[in-house]
């Protein structure tokens, strides 16, 4: 009985050039990671970004439509974004204590990650310092969810029923005690490498940032404390 022969029309040869186009696709994402991270998005050219990928300079329009649009790709799919989920944790249930190192230790557990979410990792930083506008739409989606989480455990922990400027900025000081580590890696590794040098002391620097968070907010809990004798200043209405 005679076999028959696969057809090698449109729909294989679709079929067969899927995988190609994949991985195209994902080296240019790879190559721009690599390049926006190290020299930002201003510096980097779509003519590099493809000679790096290895792939022919017309792929980047094909899949993206512009360098602008390959950069917005790798804010919005998986691919090197750093990891949000401790901002959606149910801190309601928890002590200070416990709610300082969920929001601390998954932030800083970044620093254990593949090098794809470092190199991610140093975009979103990046972004931060050399804004070129996918900043304010980091912040709607990402950052100001994570600030408003923090300020109403804030707020519990200090007894308030509104946050006001002092807890906010205490959030954003608590928050910055995280944010210097990815900001000064490099000059960290450079005078005291063993602070980073393994998840373990990752997770130690983890736990006394914690420790040093808590003294945070107990100095500003002591702060809104009246001292003994302290009469408080009642507003006097000058008569006309």
């Amino acid at each position: 009985m005679r076999r028959m022969k696969a057809k090698s029309g449109p729909a294989s040869a679709a079929k067969r050039s899927r995988p190609a186009t994949v991985e195209s696709r994902e080296r240019l994402l790879h190559a721009a990671l690599r390049l926006f991270a190290a020299q930002g998005f201003a510096k980097t050219s779509i003519r590099e970004i493809a000679s790096t990928a290895g792939v022919n300079i017309a792929a980047i329009s094909y899949y993206f439509g512009d360098k602008a649009g390959l950069y917005r790709t790798l804010f919005t799919e998986s691919l090197g974004c750093p990891a949000t989920a401790f901002s959606q944790a149910d801190h309601s249930t928890m002590t200070l204590r416990e709610a300082l190192s969920s929001v601390l230790l998954g932030f800083l557990d970044l620093l254990k990650q593949d090098e794809l979410v470092q190199l991610g990792t140093r975009l979103h930083f990046r972004e931060m310092i050399e804004p070129t506008g996918m900043r304010e739409e980091k912040i709607d989606t990402g950052i100001r969810p994570a600030h408003a989480m923090l300020v109403k455990l804030l707020s519990r922990a200090l007894g308030l029923v509104r946050a006001d400027d002092g807890v906010h900025r205490l959030a954003f000081s608590i928050i910055g005690l995280g944010v210097q580590m990815f900001l000064t890696r490099d000059v960290i590794q450079a005078i005291r490498p063993q602070l980073l040098a393994t998840p373990a002391a990752i997770d130690t620097w983890a736990a006394r940032m914690v420790d040093y968070a808590e003294a945070m907010v107990a100095v500003e809990a002591q702060r809104r404390v009246p001292s003994p004798g302290r009469v408080p200043k009642i507003a006097v209405r000058k008569k006309p």
